[in-house]
């Protein structure tokens, strides 16, 4: 089993990509290097890249659970310290305190708590004293609280030595006074215009295709689709403006569907220059998909539903079948509607298939999938535990057509991003948010390959992937780029 798979060639890519959307930058100018702290949209961790100031190539990236405030290089050691924290919507603030190792990329986390408190400025006082700036642990009867906070100061010999959560909540105490919340953003582009002028800020891509003729379609958070010619260039882009972020190619039509939240409606767009064909409104919130007979179709829209691409059927996940009390699986055949009428009226003759869950103990939150062609589906999901993602807890199947019985099950620790079948080679190809990939046999399910996805040597997450042919993989990265790779 090998791990390597081969990026032959990376679209999109720019200077700065690794931090997504700049929000803070600082600069150590002794050792010509700078930080960058980034703003990820969505559910996807937040950036902290490390850069190298001479040719602007990435040295260290981490990944953190809550946006950046503070940024600090150790004066002597190749120690990056970053300061992170968030309001949770009612209560407390959160957040982290993390050591970068920039010789390692080993990034720990030092506080105590599992929420920690929330960062709002770092400052090294010297080799083996850092000052924090920190918000009140809560606004619990504290209306001051958004605007002042803590001054602490934490004192090790060794901070490389230092271990992971050996800080407690006891040490982050000091006097009060009053703390500014700026924004840095503005000064972090500034900076970065005058590194290079060919940067600019890109959200994860949800959905990449590749046309026949070498185009690109992929669709970001703020960009319903963009084109790329084979030569990377933008040939078109659509604003998103209320679309989903989901588009489906119309095979022979020579155009893309795309969807809009609200209103809920389908737009059908020109593959030639994305101008606008037709436009209709949805009875209702629908997700849009594309089938194995090359036209797309609606199905339900839920959160976190199951995702099934190029299926004979479309299938959507109830949240209770009639007079039973598990989720079942329900399907419905798309070609019983006019050709005309796809992807605009939905499928409404949905039949049950099986429990979504096949271990009734256990509720079953299902992912990306694809249909086989023996009508089987292997889809990613996870097992749903109120304390969070289990160790085992996310898992890939292979689910018989007449009663759903697993034929094998994969599981790993993280969560599958995304989801294809390279039909040829019968093999799965799975994206993680750890920066793992991994093929599986669609037969038994055992591991060909698995390893981590990098580009000059730093890690890159990938949140769309598609098989455009045999032997070949389309990632889109939370960054923004599109990576060609042969596997």
């Amino acid at each position: 089993m090998t791990s390597a798979f081969r990026i032959d060639r990376v679209l999109a890519d720019r200077p700065f990509a690794e931090a997504c959307d700049p929000v803070l930058a600082v600069p150590d100018e002794r050792r010509g290097l700078l930080a960058v702290a980034g703003r990820a949209v969505g559910p996807w961790p937040q950036p902290v890249a490390v850069y190298r100031t001479a040719d602007l190539a990435c040295v260290a990236l981490a990944r953190c659970r809550f946006p950046v405030h503070a940024l600090a290089f150790h004066p002597d050691l190749p120690l990056l310290a970053i300061g992170t924290g968030s309001y949770d919507g009612g209560y407390s603030f959160d957040g982290e305190l993390l050591l970068l190792d920039l010789e390692s990329g080993a990034a720990v986390s030092l506080f105590e708590h599992w929420s920690g408190r929330q960062v709002l400025g770092l400052e090294w006082l010297d080799g083996r004293s850092l000052r924090l700036l920190l918000a009140p642990p809560d606004d619990w009867q504290d209306r001051a609280a958004w605007q002042e906070g803590y001054l602490a100061e934490l004192h090790r010999d060794d901070w490389r030595a230092v271990a992971p959560a050996s800080v407690p909540h006891a040490e982050l105490a000091g006097p009060r006074l009053a703390v500014p919340r700026p924004d840095g953003a503005a000064a972090a582009r500034l900076l970065l215009d005058g590194l290079h002028n060919g940067w600019e800020p890109r959200g994860p891509i949800g959905a990449v295709e590749e046309l026949a003729d070498g185009r690109m379609l992929l669709a970001m958070p703020e960009v319903a689709v963009e084109c790329r010619t084979p030569s990377d260039t933008v040939a078109w882009s659509l604003r998103r403006e209320g679309y989903g972020g989901e588009f489906a190619v119309a095979a022979g039509r020579r155009s893309v569907f795309v969807r809009a939240a609200e209103p809920p409606s389908v737009a059908e767009h020109s593959l030639t220059d994305g101008s606008l064909l037709a436009r209709r409104e949805l009875p209702g919130r629908f997700t849009l998909l594309a089938c194995a007979d090359g036209l797309p179709a609606l199905v339900p829209f839920r959160y976190g539903d199951l995702r099934i691409r190029r299926g004979r059927l479309v299938y959507t996940a109830p949240h209770r079948r009639p007079s039973q009390s598990e989720q079942w699986l329900v399907a419905a055949d798309p070609s019983q509607l006019p050709a005309a009428d796809r992807p605009y009226r939905p499928s409404d003759r949905y039949r049950g298939c099986f429990p979504l869950s096949w271990d009734p103990a256990q509720t079953h939150l299902p992912g990306p999938g694809v249909e086989l062609p023996d009508g089987s589906l292997v889809y990613a999901g996870t097992v749903h535990d109120g304390r969070g993602l289990q160790p085992g807890g996310s898992f890939v199947v292979r689910r018989g057509p007449a009663d759903g019985t697993p034929q094998w099950v994969f599981r790993t620790d993280r969560p599958a991003t995304a989801l294809d079948l390279d039909v040829d080679r019968d093999a799965v190809q799975l994206a993680y948010d750890n920066a793992e990939l991994v093929t599986l046999s669609a037969t038994d399910g055992t591991v060909r390959r698995r390893g981590p996805l990098t580009v000059g040597g730093v890690s890159v997450v990938a949140t769309a992937l598609t098989v455009p042919g045999p032997g070949r993989l389309l990632l889109g990265t939370t960054d923004g780029r599109v990576l060609s790779c042969a596997t």
